[in-house]
């Protein structure tokens, strides 16, 4: 199968490549390599992903990109600098390729970054998106996977969070614009008979895991002995979803999508265990073996106060089973976060 990734050279996408490649597919990667954080970590992460470490010697973004480009394409593995904003130039990469599924992992991330730039929220993650879906359209591309969020669930006070709930009340822009992808999402299943499934991830974490992230960064500021921010009274609470797990998740989507017609799904991908923002911190205390200093601050505006996923239903329909408990992943994280530093 040859699978078009959006978003392959981040946190989740080199991973989800990486399982592909092993399982003999050929894959097309898709990345703008935005500086929402430094390119450098991003190279890091589509070198491991192929297989191929190296002293890769960093010196100016474009030609860095290209001379990866030249270094990791291969007859089964082939990289795209390319913004999906760009209709022209995805254009170009689908007459290129006959692709079998597209799995769009690319967007603007971050809730409170977005409070700061809705706009550029919305160009990226909607109308990028709706161009993908054009050309899905336009090429006869019928299996697509899109990466939705635990955000669109906002405060929602049932717990945990079903598909069935009612997602009309978002409380951020990048949210919005989630929530926006599994609306139009349905037009396109509908009009142009294009198979979807809309994963809401919760909360992922693990080895690669963004440096914006909470966990990433706190382990960076307690390892240094700086304050880390701590908003709240530490009772907010995340349902973390260890990375090997929402990989699971979108292998079995895709093998799901493959084998049946008809598809429009939403699944919850979480862990279904909720641990606190104060349990987070001591966790991961315990396995770097520092203490944190916290620098307390009130709430920020657009975060939610609970995650929790209802996974029945991913259970049910895909075989969905996460195996990776929060103490077991965060040892994990911090193996990989102490090897890295040095």
């Amino acid at each position: 199968m040859i699978y078009l990734i959006t978003g392959g050279s981040g946190f989740i996408g080199s991973h989800l490549i990486e399982q592909l490649l092993r399982n003999g597919h050929s894959v097309i990667n898709i990345d703008n390599f935005d500086d929402f954080y430094p390119y450098q970590v991003k190279i890091k992460n589509t070198l491991e992903s192929i297989g191929k470490i190296s002293d890769f010697e960093f010196s100016d973004k474009t030609k860095d990109i290209n001379r990866l480009i030249s270094l990791s394409n291969t007859g089964q593995y082939t990289l795209y600098y390319q913004d999906i904003r760009d209709k022209n130039g995805l254009e170009n990469i689908f007459k290129n390729h006959s692709i079998d599924m597209v799995i769009h992992l690319a967007a603007l991330a971050g809730v409170r970054p977005s409070i700061e730039r809705p706009l550029e929220y919305e160009e990226v993650n909607v109308r990028g998106t709706m161009n993908l879906w054009e050309l899905c359209k336009d090429f006869n591309i019928k299996k697509f996977i899109c990466a939705s969020s635990s955000s669109v669930y906002g405060n929602n006070e049932k717990t945990p969070f079903s598909e069935t709930d009612n997602v009309d009340n978002p409380i951020s822009p990048y949210a919005s614009t989630k929530k926006s992808g599994e609306v139009i999402g349905h037009v396109y299943h509908k009009l142009y008979h294009i198979d979807m499934i809309q994963l809401r991830f919760f909360t992922v974490y693990g080895p690669r895991q963004r440096p914006d992230l909470a966990i990433h960064k706190f382990a960076k500021l307690i390892s240094n002995e700086q304050e880390i921010p701590f908003y709240g009274d530490g009772n907010t609470a995340r349902d973390y979803t260890y990375i090997d797990d929402i990989i699971d998740g979108i292998l079995r989507s895709i093998l799901y999508l493959e084998k049946n017609n008809g598809v429009y799904e939403i699944l919850n991908l979480g862990e279904n265990e909720v641990v606190t923002l104060s349990e987070m911190v001591t966790t991961l205390e315990n396995a770097l073996g520092k203490t944190a200093n916290k620098k307390i601050l009130p709430m920020q505006p657009g975060d939610v106060i609970k995650t929790n996923a209802d996974i029945t239903k991913a259970k049910d329909l895909i075989g969905y089973h996460p195996g990776t408990d929060f103490q077991n992943g965060i040892k994990k994280f911090v193996e990989w976060f102490l090897r890295k530093r040095h």
